[in-house]
């Protein structure tokens, strides 16, 4: 008898785990075309979309998506108001201190952007007086205030598509960002014709970080192992080069 309530109690628990699995929220401010935005119908979509979706597929996880603003997705992180934070957040040493980052899913430099007529430098003196635009709270932001914010007026915004249109309209004189999402949301579109990179590659990994990973509180390293062998084996399997050759024709991973 003992051995039968014995595996009822088991039983019972297994059934209980399975109905109160818990759901996995991953959290983006989705604006930030072609990585994570939303479509005409409100639907998460992107590079970043699409990437988390193959890789709780993988984990055999319960993903669902939740929207916050860039500058509170550490802090909603933290707050417990989401699980894993989605959204092309680069590794920085500072960040580290706070979250707890799985390894890389993809890689690239940063760039300044102008108007092909421009023909100021990027350094202190070209950018004395000059009106820089960037996405609050991005690694971005705090490279040209680092570099900048003395000799130049530093102009913030929620989202980077927000940066893109005073750019075009004459209210910026450049802007700085990921080279790839300057490249594919500006530069490669007809409204981009006009612009063009400037200066060098700021590859500095005090400012432009490690890579660009999932972000989880420090404790959640049972969940972090889960995903970084998920971007593992989708960078294995092939899933991985198939969705990013939807969106890139060069290698958005880097090296390895």
């Amino acid at each position: 008898m003992k051995k039968i309530i014995t595996s009822i109690v088991c039983i019972s628990a297994l059934f209980m785990g399975s109905v109160q699995a818990k759901e996995v929220r991953l959290a983006s401010d989705f604006t930030y075309p072609p990585f994570n935005y939303k479509d005409s119908q409100g639907t998460p979509v992107g590079f970043d979309i699409e990437i988390a979706d193959a890789l709780c597929a993988q984990a055999e996880l319960d993903c669902v998506w939740v929207t916050q603003s860039w500058d509170s997705l550490i802090p909603s992180l933290l707050s417990r108001k989401s699980d894993v934070i989605m959204a092309s957040m680069r590794i920085t040493e500072e960040r580290k201190k706070r979250v707890l980052f799985t390894n890389k899913y993809y890689q690239t430099p940063a760039r300044f952007v102008a108007a092909k007529s421009a023909t100021f430098e990027m350094d202190k003196e070209g950018l004395k007086g000059k009106t820089i635009g960037v996405q609050q709270g991005t690694i971005h932001d705090t490279y040209v205030t680092d570099h900048f914010g003395s000799i130049a007026t530093i102009k913030r915004y929620n989202g980077q598509d927000e940066v893109y249109l005073d750019l075009q309209n004459g209210r910026l004189d450049v802007t700085f960002g990921n080279s790839d999402q300057l490249a594919l949301a500006l530069l490669d579109k007809p409204e981009g014709a006009n612009f063009e990179f400037k200066g060098k590659a700021v590859t500095d990994k005090a400012y432009i970080g490690e890579g660009t990973a999932l972000a989880l509180r420090l404790q959640d390293k049972k969940l972090a192992a889960q995903f970084n062998q998920a971007i593992k084996d989708i960078r294995s399997n092939g899933t991985y080069d198939k969705i990013a050759a939807k969106y890139f024709n060069f290698d958005i991973y880097g090296a390895e």
